[in-house]
């Protein structure tokens, strides 16, 4: 029953997001219509028409990058403002990143995300920390462009590509608001509505998200999760975890047993998660069981197990994260132990070196370095002594 109750809230959200995506681009749309109509009765000629339609298509790519860039900055200025300290800041798949005191350009790509701003949290007090201003600081943001837009629309000319740019932003800012407010959940993971709303209904959660933005920072400081402390990463209950922020420890928890090595805890750690009712998002989903892929791989192998596996919502999301190390990681020993060939395997080596050069954390990488050089053992058959 409460597995049915949860995909019922999945479809519910899915044709939310579709709904609210549709109205943004009709409404652009019309704006683009109101626009044309206007320039046949002035008299543009044809050539000036088709140009007209390549600058507004252009403009509306143009306001919804520059929403998202407001977005992200919303939750950086609320960030500083509530004490929170300067991280990474990303915008589709390019990330300024602050390491060893200076500002880096590095590529990232998270599936249902245009851009992302992570800070470090200040310390707790009280087993609490401002978290309201932070998450919903993209939305108030997008909001505050999109009203500032709208005051140009009311002084510039009437039907002049600027004041359709404007309230092209308008329009854009005003759904961006609304989609990153309401608490929904946007794809593969969870909007800041959403996660704000579970950390107001938690303090566990607030202390769940306040570990999360600690180990990122100790990321970017290149401390791997194997060396950091043991207490960030209990394991949170079955009841706790119906909470998205808090679900998402207990993935920290999992990956940590990865990089040590603890094969067998973390497969048992991850199947206890993936088949309970809980507040998982569909990307760490998707990632708990690239790690198990890969336990199964270089333990019993079996091929009926891994077709389980690889469902076809599996591979979309895996292909949507084509460059991520984790899965380059999973997909290159499915090559070499499971289809048992090299040539694909060497070809998939191939994209994980070429997407590590500019990947933002070194750590990482000698982590999935490590994990290939067991399977590389194993299809060797040399295997040396570690728990599996």
């Amino acid at each position: 029953m409460r597995k049915e109750t949860s995909k019922k809230k999945k479809r519910n959200n899915n044709w939310l997001n579709a709904v609210l995506f549709m109205l943004l681009g009709a409404v652009c749309g019309v704006l683009i219509m109101q626009y044309l109509e206007h320039a046949e009765e002035a008299g543009v000629s044809l050539s000036g028409q088709i140009l007209a339609i390549g600058l507004l298509i252009i403009g509306m790519y143009a306001a919804m990058l520059l929403q998202i860039i407001i977005h992200e900055a919303g939750h950086l200025v609320f960030g500083f403002l509530t004490g929170y300290r300067f991280s990474s800041f990303r915008i589709f798949n390019l990330m300024l990143l602050k390491e060893d005191g200076r500002f880096r350009i590095k590529n990232l790509s998270i599936a249902g995300t245009g851009g992302q701003c992570l800070m470090c949290p200040p310390d707790l007090k009280d087993g609490t920390m401002p978290f309201m201003l932070y998450n919903f600081g993209g939305a108030i943001m997008n909001l505050l462009a999109a009203v500032i837009s709208l005051v140009l629309c009311c002084v510039l000319p009437a039907y002049s590509v600027r004041r359709i740019f404007c309230a092209l932003v308008a329009v854009i800012g005003f759904g961006y608001a609304l989609i990153n407010g309401l608490p929904i959940r946007m794809g593969a993971v969870n909007n800041d509505g959403r996660n704000a709303l579970d950390m107001a209904e938690s303090k566990e959660a607030v202390q769940a998200f306040w570990v999360q933005l600690k180990v990122n920072e100790m990321i970017s400081k290149g401390v791997r999760l194997k060396d950091m402390p043991d207490r960030w990463f209990a394991v949170p209950s079955d009841e706790s975890m119906k909470n998205g922020i808090a679900a998402a420890s207990a993935v920290f928890a999992c990956n940590r047993l990865m990089d040590q090595h603890r094969f067998s805890e973390a497969d048992a750690l991850m199947t206890r998660i993936l088949s309970s009712e809980n507040g998982l998002v569909d990307l760490y989903r998707m990632m708990l069981v690239c790690d198990r892929m890969y336990v199964e791989l270089i333990t019993e192998n079996r091929s009926d197990v891994l077709e389980r596996m690889r469902t076809s919502e599996q591979l979309k999301l895996m292909k949507s994260m084509k460059s991520n190390p984790s899965v380059l990681r999973t997909e290159y020993v499915y090559a070499l132990l499971a289809e048992k060939n090299k040539a694909k395997a060497q070809d998939i080596e191939k994209r994980f070196e070429k997407s590590s050069k500019s990947y933002p954390y070194p750590n990482e990488i000698e982590a999935e370095r490590e994990l290939l050089l067991i399977a590389n053992e194993i299809a060797e058959g040399s295997v040396h002594s570690t728990d599996r």
